[in-house]
């Protein structure tokens, strides 16, 4: 296996996603087949998934993923858990003991409701006091880090080539509506299982493949509000500016994607008065939330999916429809090994967002 260093691929990393307009299931398994086939745009320091629509008996409950260090730390965090919410059920996620999967930690889940309590004491609304609460255990329980926390679905990641992360969650034993997946290639930042992606907040779940050049600038913007980026990456990043501009700001998908992958300037001046103007609001108002540099992303949510690539398409991105059924991925390979016929294949334009969502079509933002 290729060690971090020896060989630097500036197009590595490979994203993949499916969603189900119908809201029809759709098996774990099919996702690791698809991203198995951009094995080569990995190196093995780390791959994962996200699915959406897996836990229906829980439905109504924030799932919380967890990696500990040690049992001190996992004593630590039910001791935080446990004042702050009604914990329904927690257990271990199964996995299954695989060669190439080494080192795990321990890796636990929490199906959990605010405290009535809590939640009038801390005046906040339910999403900020959950978002709030998981970035205190990440930042102030040493050995512990929620690496999943929205409603009906969950991360699953590790170090590893992601059709051995696949096999080491038993990801064919989960059914869900919606599956993204990533295969890692880190240029800065180590291979740790807390580092691979998915990156998520809430439902908010990203794959990113690319090097981002604003990092230092958009970490600073966010942390303002009280973001921690801890894990000095900037996929991270990418997942507290959406959160922050979709659920904090209440933008609309379309105008999150026109402030983190912006008109050229050239551009917005031959636009209508209308739609100029709003533009200019956005660039000027979120300046400092313009991601530069190579990038293409899924966004995961709940009942949704949204890919986009930077303005330039620096990074490859393919679509594809088959009945009700949308695939986006960094190569068509990547389709064509899970739905040979697609009805429709196509590349994305440079900074133009593909937003499906439940019993809904395929949606441009520009």
């Amino acid at each position: 296996m290729l060690k971090e260093g020896q060989v630097r691929i500036p197009s590595g990393c490979a994203i993949s996603g499916i969603f189900s307009k119908s809201g029809e299931n759709i098996c774990g398994d099919k996702i690791v087949k698809s991203i198995a086939t951009m094995h080569d745009r990995s190196n093995g320091l780390g791959g994962g998934f996200a699915g959406y629509g897996i836990y229906p008996e829980y439905k109504d409950l924030y799932a919380f993923h967890v990696f500990f260090d040690n049992m001190t730390a996992r004593e630590n965090t039910e001791k935080f858990l446990d004042r702050h919410f009604d914990v329904v059920n927690l257990s271990r996620i199964p996995t299954k003991k695989i060669p190439q999967i080494t080192n795990e930690p321990l890796i636990w889940r929490y199906f959990v409701n605010p405290l009535a309590t809590k939640l009038a004491e801390s005046q906040l609304g339910e999403l900020e006091f959950i978002t709030r609460c998981v970035i205190n255990i990440n930042n102030r329980i040493d050995g512990a880090y929620v690496f999943s926390s929205g409603k009906n679905m969950g991360v699953f990641k590790a170090v590893g080539f992601p059709e051995d992360v696949g096999e080491f969650y038993r990801l064919e034993e989960y059914e869900g509506y919606s599956w993204t997946a990533h295969g890692r290639y880190p240029t800065n930042t180590p291979g740790w299982w807390g580092g691979a992606h998915p990156f998520a907040l809430l439902d908010y779940s990203i794959v990113h493949n690319g090097e981002i050049s604003s990092y230092d600038a958009n970490r600073r913007f966010v942390e303002m509000f009280g973001y921690k980026c801890s894990l000095q990456t900037d996929t991270e990043v990418i997942t507290y500016i959406i959160d922050y501009l979709n659920r904090r700001q209440g933008l609309s998908l379309e105008d999150v994607a026109t402030v983190i992958a912006a008109p050229f300037w050239s551009r917005i001046d031959k636009m209508d008065t209308q739609t100029k103007e709003k533009i200019t609001y956005l660039r000027n108002t979120f300046a400092s939330l313009l991601i530069t540099g190579p990038f293409s992303i899924i966004l995961g949510f709940n009942g949704g999916m949204m890919a986009l690539n930077d303005r330039l398409k620096l990074r490859s991105m393919v679509a594809a429809e088959k009945g009700e059924t949308v695939y986006f991925a960094s190569e068509e390979c990547a389709i064509r090994v899970i739905e040979e016929n697609p009805d429709r294949i196509w590349s994305p334009k440079g900074g133009e967002p593909l937003i499906v969502t439940l019993n809904g079509g395929v949606n441009s933002g520009n």
